[in-house]
């Protein structure tokens, strides 16, 4: 948790956020704009336009919390406990069972109530 004198004020992020939309802007309208141009050399400005407007974006507060969530995020799925194939095998046939069982009594009771209203309707 941030103490108030860690928590840093956003340096110049609004800035930065209009530099990742234009950068982005100018990818999409220079695809357009260069389409007689070979695919592969617009692919490849447009795969660069969006790495450089990403990296700028991560410079940001927002990027850097996005940063330390993903962080965060690794180190807690390391700590799960994944089941063995056993398991997982075990687990699945369990609810396969199940399904299998409910969908057999409401078929049950779906044909038992139809049987019924025929005999009421005639």
């Amino acid at each position: 948790m941030k103490h108030n004198a860690e928590v840093q004020q956003p340096r110049h992020d609004g800035l930065k956020w209009a530099v990742v939309a234009t950068l982005l802007v100018v990818a999409v309208v220079g695809n357009t704009y260069f389409a007689d141009i070979a695919l592969l050399y617009r692919v490849l400005g447009v795969v660069v336009l969006c790495a450089g407007a990403g990296l700028i974006a991560l410079t940001t507060t927002k990027g850097r919390d996005l940063v330390e969530l993903a962080v965060s995020a690794k180190k807690e799925i390391q700590r799960v406990i994944w089941p063995t194939r056993a398991e997982t095998v075990q687990t699945t046939v369990i609810v396969l069972v199940a399904v299998l069982v409910v969908g057999l009594m409401l078929w049950l009771i779906d044909t038992l109530l139809g049987w019924a209203m025929s005999g009421v309707i005639g």
